[in-house]
This record gives structure tokens, sequence and C-alpha cells, in this order.
């Protein structure tokens, strides 16, 4: 697999191209992106960037925790859709699921 067709580097790179992030911002959206993608080795690399670059522990830890939040509430709202039957006639956009078949 090319790193380069996942959408969320795409992503990822237009925002560290943006002129209306600061270099913290870029810092801790990028954390963000690849603690949510699960890349142990990425995200071990941003948070030694941040830290290098400056921002504290207590800020690298507070986006973790922030971007755990957010996607644990996520799994939430995805379990109790799937519990409650909520659109199970129909299947993903992507198809990388069998919802439906």
């Amino acid at each position: 697999m090319n790193p380069k067709d996942l959408h969320s580097i795409s992503a990822l790179d237009q925002a560290n191209a943006s002129e209306h992030l600061s270099e913290r911002e870029r810092h801790l959206v990028g954390l963000a992106v690849t603690l949510t993608r699960g890349c142990v080795y990425c995200s071990g690399g941003r948070i030694e960037k941040a830290l290098a670059a400056g921002l504290s522990q207590e800020t690298v830890t507070a986006a973790v925790d922030l971007t755990a939040a957010v996607n644990a509430g996520v799994v939430v709202r995805t379990a109790l859709q799937g519990i409650e039957g909520k659109e199970l006639s129909s299947s993903c956009d992507d198809g990388t699921c069998s919802a439906g078949n």
C-alpha cells in the first residue's frame, strides 16, 4: 500500500501546508490524526516532535486525552446505533463492511 493513497495523510499534508495554522496547531492536528489512525510509530514521532518544538507535556497529554474522548464518543454512538438497528438495511459508502448483506 502506498501511504500517499491514504486520505488521512492527504488531509494531514493539507493541514500542515496551511498558512492559517500555527506550528503548535499543526503539531496538535498531526498528533490527533496519527493517534486516530492507531500508528504507534507515527504517534511516537509526533509526540517527540511536538515536545521538541516546545509544546508542554501537559498540552500533549491533553491532546491525547481529547483525541481518545472524541474517538470513544464515536465508538459509543456507533455501537448504540448498531444495537438500535439503525440503517442496517444499507451498506457503507466505501464498501468496507457487510451491513445489509
